[in-house]
């Protein structure tokens, strides 16, 4: 069988030896990280915290979010043994997600469809004026008319005008409240991290919104999930064993130096290994790198041979820092059933009490056995200053930890309640992928891309113009189209897909999925597909859901 030689063993690289090997391809991969498989989905044991004979505290990049429309990665997770199970049962959903505010009471919704009537009253009670928003009565209609054009347009509208302009654009955020800008244009959009409002186009961030709607009006999807343990334990490492149990090469602390090419295809890939240089050979590779990284590979002999490939210079100037920090508090205070997102936070700040949903994990074996929670929260905005005055980039470690707890607090200590106190924390720890030097942070090992307005024609495809040479990262263009575990996921598979193509092996197909969108949409698209092939823009031509309930019954007559 071919060999194929994967470069970065990221969420992408390993799903690619994944389908690689259950085909029977011969695989190698090569990760750069010294001692830790899965890229930035890993967990790491924090640094000086096994004391006393106990464990070290988990620790990570930040933390792990599955929401209902995955489709790619929940599948390979179905193929992961885990005891007489697979990881993908290590998979638990959330109830609520909960939008916090300086000096306001938090507005919790459900995060599924309403299953009991305690979850119906909590969703009308805060959809229905239970929590004064904020907002006006014309900011939320001119929101929802928005929200319409976009479940009625046709794709190709959607692709081809909507990538060109931006999603707070689109929304008009400017000339509206800060209530409608945190709540409604950032929203949802902000529990993803790479979706960026004021960067995002509204292509991006438009479906992506459209997607977290929709799982949560579907009575049988969970719409937000997370993992019942520490990523490596319960996911990563059972998948590192059963790929080598499948006879892959899994190669830690071995990073890409060079890619060499002759005039027709690549022929060797250099790479640095434990102080030496390794010149590797395959049938086949599969750069599964991040964008940054891949940009540095590309070299003049690689483009001679695929010239297009010089977009992935520019596109790596749009990768931003997202990074977290976990608090081990002595404490298990669940703040919420699911997702925080502190949409007034300076810093773009989310968060997840862990341990509520780690059934079967004993922190109090970890430390100093005093902790009882993990506050687990992710930094999204490095630029802006915050209480303190001060940017993330510009504080000292210690600084950033004082400054995202300020910011919690003041988000959650409301109306004289003291949800959090200073003499809860035992311990802290700041993603060690932010290098510091001379007191401020000045490198970030592993930045992610952030889609911007019509970045969609600088992503390439999996399959390059390289005869032996595909890529599958998360900037690669996919039915996901943000950078996202999913996306990388989704990106492999069409990597693999393309070598089974060209290697005459027989061997099926990985599947694809593209984005659900509820099927009772579907006229209105198609109305608005004869618009766009005519030139024309979108107009509701139709009375909203007044039309939308005379088509089901259209339909229904039909079919009757």
């Amino acid at each position: 069988m071919p060999k194929v030689i994967v470069l970065g063993g990221g969420v992408a690289g390993m799903t690619a030896a994944h389908e690689l090997a259950e085909r029977g391809f011969e695989v190698e991969v090569f990760e750069r990280n010294e001692e830790i498989p899965g890229g930035k989905a890993r967990s790491v044991p924090v640094p000086d915290t096994a004391i006393d004979g106990r464990n070290p505290l988990p620790g990570e990049h930040g933390f792990r979010f599955f929401p209902g429309f995955y489709k790619h990665l929940p599948d390979t997770m179905k193929r992961i043994p885990f005891g007489k199970k697979t990881v993908y049962k290590n998979l638990v959903p959330t109830e609520n997600i909960m939008v916090a505010r300086y000096g306001m009471a938090p507005i919790v919704t459900v995060a599924h469809f309403p299953h009991t009537i305690q979850e119906v009253a909590l969703l009308l009670h805060d959809m229905f004026g239970g929590v004064d928003s904020g907002l006006t009565k014309e900011e939320i209609e001119f929101f929802a008319a928005r929200l319409w054009q976009l479940m009625t347009s046709c794709y190709d509208r959607r692709l081809n005008d909507y990538e060109r302009i931006g999603w707070w654009e689109y929304c008009e955020a400017d000339r509206f409240s800060e209530a409608y800008k945190s709540l409604l244009v950032e929203g949802l959009t902000r529990t993803l991290v790479a979706a960026k409002a004021n960067i995002a186009s509204t292509k991006t961030g438009g479906d992506i919104f459209l997607q977290l709607v929709f799982n949560m009006m579907m009575p049988f999807v969970d719409a937000d999930r997370v993992l019942n343990g520490p990523t490596n334990q319960v996911w990563i490492g059972p998948w590192l064993q059963y790929l080598q149990s499948k006879g892959v090469k899994y190669h830690l602390n071995a990073e890409v130096a060079y890619i060499n090419a002759d005039n027709e295809k690549i022929t060797s890939v250099e790479i640095n290994m434990n102080g030496k240089t390794h010149k590797v050979t395959g049938d086949y590779y599969i750069v599964a790198t991040p964008v940054e990284v891949t940009a540095t590979l590309i070299n003049e002999d690689v483009l001679k041979l695929d010239p297009s490939l010089s977009t992935l210079t520019e596109l790596a100037s749009y990768v931003s820092w997202m990074n977290g920090i976990q608090f081990y508090l002595n404490e298990d205070v669940q703040i919420n059933k699911g997702h925080v997102i502190y949409c007034d936070s300076q810093w773009a700040l989310t968060s997840i009490s862990q341990l509520q949903f780690w059934s079967d994990y004993d922190i109090s074996k970890t430390f100093n056995g005093k902790v009882k929670g993990i506050l687990s929260v992710d930094i999204s905005d490095w630029d802006t200053p915050g209480l303190n005055g001060k940017t993330a980039k510009q504080c000292t470690r210690d600084e950033i930890m004082q400054e995202v707890w300020a910011q919690i607090k003041k988000s959650l200590n409301v109306n004289g309640a003291e949800l959090l106190r200073d003499d809860m924390i035992e311990k802290w720890y700041l993603d060690r992928d932010i290098v510091t030097k001379d007191g401020y942070q000045t490198l970030n090992r592993e930045p992610l891309l952030v889609n911007h307005v019509n970045s969609w024609t600088l992503r390439p495809s999996a399959y390059t113009n390289i005869p032996n040479m595909y890529l599958a990262s998360d900037y690669v263009k996919t039915y996901t189209d943000l950078a996202t575990m999913e996306g990388a996921n989704e990106a492999a598979r069409r990597a693999v897909n393309s070598i089974i193509d060209v290697s005459g092996v027989k061997a099926s197909l990985c599947e694809l999925w593209n984005l659900h969108e509820p099927d009772i949409f579907e006229p209105f698209r198609k109305h608005d597909q004869k618009r766009y092939d005519k030139g024309i823009q979108w107009k509701d031509e139709f009375s909203g859901i007044e039309h939308l309930l005379a088509e089901i019954k259209s339909k229904f007559h039909k079919t009757n």
